[in-house]
């Protein structure tokens, strides 16, 4: 796993843009088309408004991939990541298509459906996140890293649920749902090249343990270690409790 060191969230946002826009140009250039799976979440804010404005990608020819959604939430709530991907990402560019997981649809028709496409499809490029908790999309600690299924219906637990009022997407705990359609651990490692972006001091924790912990369904994102091509971005604040050892032999951006 390569990890860097930006200096911010503006410059993790673009550097990540430009490297995943780079693998996307080149998957069309050799294949004709490419596959995106794109994460949401405060993390992805600077990354995916950078990726739209990346020059000479034949949107035309990629076929996107909805990482996870809230189960029981209709796709015009302010929380809804189908909303979320619809405004910041596809509505922006002209995909050949984008397979959203309907949250107010039937769990296992959806999982059913898209877990066909995008398992039959080759994914070039994976934008994912890391949770407080630790968590790769919403596989919660324990995370489940031996089923082959492509998506699978979870149960949040608390802190996760708790992250997301911290990041004012819900007004309370209550709000939140408690059981969504995440992509498996095992599918988002089936992608040629990820890159997971973690910005923020409360996300400290959630990368020492990512970086420093052994590979665990405890720490469900140390299972990016076992990938053949994983970028871990992280930047100042979210890098905060990693040893000053460890922090010297990272690679930097600015």
């Amino acid at each position: 796993m390569r990890i860097i060191l930006a200096t911010n969230r503006d410059t993790m946002g673009s550097w990540v843009a430009a490297q995943a826009a780079a693998d996307l140009r080149s998957a069309i250039d050799r294949d004709g088309q490419a596959g995106l799976i794109v994460a949401t979440g405060a993390s992805q804010f600077e990354v995916l408004a950078n990726l739209v404005k990346q020059p000479d990608i034949d949107w035309s020819k990629v076929h996107g991939f909805h990482l996870d959604e809230y189960v029981g939430l209709a796709s015009d709530h302010p929380a809804s990541f189908c909303r979320y991907l619809r405004e910041r990402f596809v509505d922006q560019v002209p995909l050949a298509d984008f397979q959203y997981l309907i949250g107010d649809q039937d769990p296992q028709s959806t999982m059913e459906r898209v877990g066909k496409l995008v398992a039959a499809t080759k994914i070039d490029v994976a934008l994912v996140g890391i949770g407080e908790n630790g968590h790769l999309a919403f596989n919660d600690p324990p995370a489940d890293f031996d089923t082959t299924d492509p998506y699978l219906l979870v149960e949040l637990d608390q802190p996760c649920r708790m992250q997301q009022v911290g990041e004012g997407w819900f007004a309370s705990l209550d709000d939140v749902p408690t059981h969504a359609i995440s992509m498996s651990v095992h599918q988002i490692l089936q992608s040629a090249k990820i890159y997971c972006s973690v910005p923020d001091a409360q996300k400290a924790t959630a990368v020492a343990a990512t970086i420093e912990n052994p590979i665990s369904p405890q720490d469900p994102a140390t299972i990016l270690k076992r990938h053949g091509d994983t970028v871990l971005v992280i930047d100042e604040a979210s890098a905060a409790k990693l040893s000053k050892q460890r922090l010297d032999s990272i690679e930097r951006i600015a």
